[in-house]
């Protein structure tokens, strides 16, 4: 009986322990649960819709119909490596065509085939190594000259729909479709520097993933009105077919037609172009690594490492790198952060400014940091030096 009471005891004492736990102590307010509101369905930002996707099939069938007469395939026959294939697009009703330097750099024939089937031989007019274009012409009936009309390449877009038409491996007339990937890309230009080793750079380029193979450098790339904005130059592919040829990786680029429409004119009368020197090797971009070891105040800007003798650069009195550290890079040059007054916030700014608006003659004026102190200086351009 004792035994019980005890038992009872205990079992009285845990029920009281864990009303006492469960217990809510007056003075303490429970927190309320929040309540959310409904949120608004939000509109859709491509209108998927059976007349839209109808509506966008009729726009693409036109724009082919109307620009495809004007849009040729380059045939190339070379000593030096056999044949090869390109694309090219009527640039006037004189028979200029406009194409890559490098579709026809060694070329010792041309044959340009237009759509309606008419064949011809075309001559080389002027050529432009810095961005890849060249002008040939051709003899043919006005019927067969549908020029294509150029577009304003500063107006595009990332997202924007664009078109490329070519000859990728040989298949004549190829459409594909894609978008403004990014905007003033730089690249590797097809002209060597002196001294052997180093090329100089070609800027402002457009990045697309709009489908380009071989065959279709030199083709336009065009905006969903029908205006040529780019030519395309290449690709970038890590993959090859069973040929070695390259294959779209979804990664292509193009020039921007603007500084075609700059340069064509020349090419056209001169042969060739010239484009603005300043004689300088620099980074491109400058990271947070390259900012710290060469003590530098900002990391927007053009970071002078080496100053070409004799330049222009030179002759301003620009500095490069002379302070050898730890670093890969020498310490203590000049960073170019403006150009006649608009920001430079690396290289690509600088060239495309250069590209676009100045030529060998002109000044500039730069704004440099040196030793922690902003100065500005006036540098006289010259042209691209040829390699020896």
């Amino acid at each position: 009986m004792k035994r019980t009471l005890q038992i009872l005891a205990f079992l009285t004492t845990i029920l009281i322990l864990v009303s006492a736990a469960c217990i809510i102590p007056s003075s303490i307010t429970p927190t309320p649960t929040p309540t959310l509101e409904p949120q608004p369905t939000p509109e859709p930002l491509i209108d998927d819709s059976e007349n839209d996707l109808i509506g966008r099939d009729n726009l693409l069938i036109s724009l082919y119909q109307q620009v495809n007469p004007g849009i040729v395939a380059i045939g190339v026959f070379s000593e030096e490596s056999g044949s090869g294939l390109g694309s090219g697009f009527v640039l006037d009703t004189e028979g200029h065509i406009i194409t890559n330097y490098h579709v026809i750099r060694s070329a010792s024939e041309l044959e340009v085939d237009f759509p309606s089937g008419f064949k011809t031989r075309g001559e080389i007019v002027g050529t432009d190594s810095d961005s890849d274009i060249a002008v040939i012409k051709v003899d043919a009936p006005a019927a067969e000259l549908h020029p294509i009309p150029m577009g304003d390449s500063n107006s595009l877009q990332v997202g924007q729909t664009v078109v490329a038409i070519g000859n990728p491996h040989g298949l004549n007339g190829t459409m594909t479709t894609g978008i403004v990937s990014s905007l003033g890309r730089t690249m590797q230009s097809l002209h060597e520097a002196p001294g052997g080793g180093a090329y100089f750079t070609a800027g402002d380029i457009i990045q697309t993933d709009a489908a380009i193979n071989p065959g279709n450098s030199g083709g336009p790339l065009l905006n969903l009105d029908g205006e040529v904005v780019g030519i395309n130059v290449a690709i970038q592919s890590n993959s090859f077919d069973m040929g070695g040829q390259p294959v779209s990786s979804g990664i292509g680029f193009a020039i921007p037609i603007n500084i075609v429409k700059h340069v064509t004119p020349q090419l056209i009368s001169d042969g060739h172009y010239d484009y603005p020197y300043i004689g300088i090797s620099s980074l491109d971009e400058i990271n947070l690594f390259q900012r710290e070891v060469l003590e530098l105040p900002q990391s927007t800007g053009v970071y002078i490492i080496e100053i070409v003798p004799n330049s222009p650069a030179d002759n301003a009195g620009l500095q490069g790198g002379t302070e050898v550290g730890s670093s890969s890079y020498p310490k203590g040059g000049d960073l170019i952060t403006a150009i006649d007054g608009n920001e430079v916030r690396n290289f690509n700014d600088l060239i495309s400014y250069l590209m676009h608006n100045k030529n060998p003659g002109d000044t500039v004026v730069l704004t440099i940091i040196r030793e922690g102190e902003q100065i500005s200086v006036d540098l006289t351009l010259s042209k691209r030096p040829q390699s020896k």
